[in-house]
């Protein structure tokens, strides 16, 4: 039975000579990163047992100032909204539930360890000692990271096998790494919550390898890409974690105080916005004026992602309520007009429409928050309270508004490069015939790479 059962999902993926396991791959990637983390990764001084030196030494009197008890409750909120929002969000499909949630957990754990070391050696490795010091603000970091990764996945839901979908993710945090690097300590951008270093970017990485892995014949399993009423619920459940979580995401790593608080309300009153937007635009796109699933999924979630720039910016109350309502709109005006049109002009096909929910929002957020930057003035955020908010210290510390406007917009087009000539160069890599990656007709099931229940085929 055994043997049948993989002649069978031999023929349903596509027929090649050299097939890649994916138990191999597991295996040999995680003694990899045992040895990389023997030889890089320690503990901080805030996770390391010489905490109580470090606060002799820093004169720090309670164990409350510890970092963990600043980001953790915010490490929780991001770590759910990974696997469980991301998660039960890509469970729409009839008959691809356990791929959407089962390989988010994969590549999400994949990703993380990678994460780790990519952003370590950018960002924190010790020249003393050449070691990358870890707390819980690289968990978060890392989390981040992965996110792009996911996002992109979204795009290629259904038509990629799980070691293409490792292969993404390598790279995929390589890339992510580099241009955060870029973005945030090069051109000194500010973006909290990932507009730009994690949406855009992770966008249009996802969207330009699934233009090079474009399947003229995916028609076969038109059947199979719909929804059913129970899994349009569980996709739900994934879009109200996500959206209760989502101003934890936008404020986890912005400063301590004033800049996390305004950071919290900027996003959650965006998202408020959005949600009525979508719903408004969802029935009057309908001629009996009913709602549409898809819509209220992700749309609804356009304003944590178009806030995530400007997030910790004096961009007051009501602006945060406008970028929700334009950026409401724009989605949901994406999925009704944009989706259909890239699919059969461009050559797109975007599963889970992430043009509409992560690129175009992310424009929108990249562009708010440069506009939000170039605008900052002494009279709003006070001298103090503009150095603090754009860190205008050391090599920037004569930088004004106006330029740090400018920043911001060239990071917004380096996250769009990076994901387009970065897609670019990994889906050709992903195209090789050696993944196993599905056949046109058995594409958005289960069945290839899962053992399903009787009862569910």
């Amino acid at each position: 039975l055994g043997c049948l059962r993989e002649l069978r999902l031999l023929k349903m993926a596509k027929n090649t000579n050299i097939r890649i396991s994916l138990p191999a791959v597991c295996f040999v990637w995680q003694i990899a990163m045992i040895i990389l983390f023997g030889v890089f990764i320690r503990y901080d001084e805030e996770s390391d047992t010489h905490w109580i030196e470090h606060r002799r030494k820093k004169n720090i009197s309670t164990n409350l100032e510890n970092d963990f008890y600043y980001r953790y409750p915010s490490f929780q909120d991001v770590h759910v909204m990974i696997f469980v929002g991301f998660g039960f969000l890509m469970t729409f499909l009839k008959r691809y539930s356990f791929g959407g949630v089962g390989f988010n957990f994969l590549i999400a754990a994949f990703g993380i360890q990678w994460a780790l070391l990519m952003q370590g050696w950018f960002h924190h490795l010790d020249e003393n000692d050449w070691k990358i010091k870890i707390g819980v603000e690289n968990l978060i970091n890392a989390d981040f990271c992965v996110a792009s990764c996911l996002i992109a996945y979204g795009a290629c839901l259904g038509k990629v096998s799980p070691v293409q979908l490792m292969v993404l993710t390598l790279f995929g945090v390589t890339l992510f790494a580099v241009e955060e690097y870029i973005i945030l300590e090069l051109l000194h951008a500010k973006d909290a919550g990932g507009s730009m270093v994690i949406h855009t970017f992770g966008a249009y990485y996802g969207l330009t390898i699934s233009w090079v892995l474009y399947r003229p014949l995916l028609s076969q399993s038109r059947h199979l890409q719909g929804s059913v009423y129970h899994s349009d619920v569980f996709a739900m459940i994934g879009t109200l974690f996500l959206w209760m979580y989502w101003p934890s995401f936008n404020s986890a790593i912005a400063d301590h105080g004033d800049g996390q608080h305004r950071a919290v309300i900027n996003t959650y009153l965006a998202l408020a916005s959005s949600v009525l937007t979508t719903f408004a635009i969802s029935s009057i796109s309908q001629n009996n004026g009913k709602l549409d699933m898809v819509h209220i999924q992700n749309a609804t979630l356009a304003g944590g992602v178009a806030m995530g720039t400007a997030s910790e910016f004096m961009i007051t109350p009501y602006g945060s309520l406008i970028v929700g309502f334009c950026s409401g709109i724009v989605s949901t005006f994406g999925y009704l007009f944009l989706t259909p049109f890239m699919e059969k002009t461009l050559k797109i096909q975007d599963t889970c429409g992430i043009h509409n929910l992560h690129a175009m929002p992310g424009v929108i957020g990249g562009i708010v928050g440069a506009i939000t930057a170039a605008s900052a003035s002494e009279s709003v955020y006070g001298q103090e309270g503009l150095i603090n908010t754009f860190d205008f210290k050391d090599a920037v510390a004569n930088r004004t508004v106006n330029i740090q406007g400018g920043y911001q917009a060239a990071g917004l087009f380096v996250a769009i490069a990076f994901g387009l000539v970065g897609g670019a160069l990994v889906g050709g890599i992903l195209k090789l015939p050696i993944w196993g990656d599905p056949a046109d007709a058995n594409c958005f099931d289960d069945d290839v790479y899962w053992e399903v229940v009787v009862f569910f085929k």
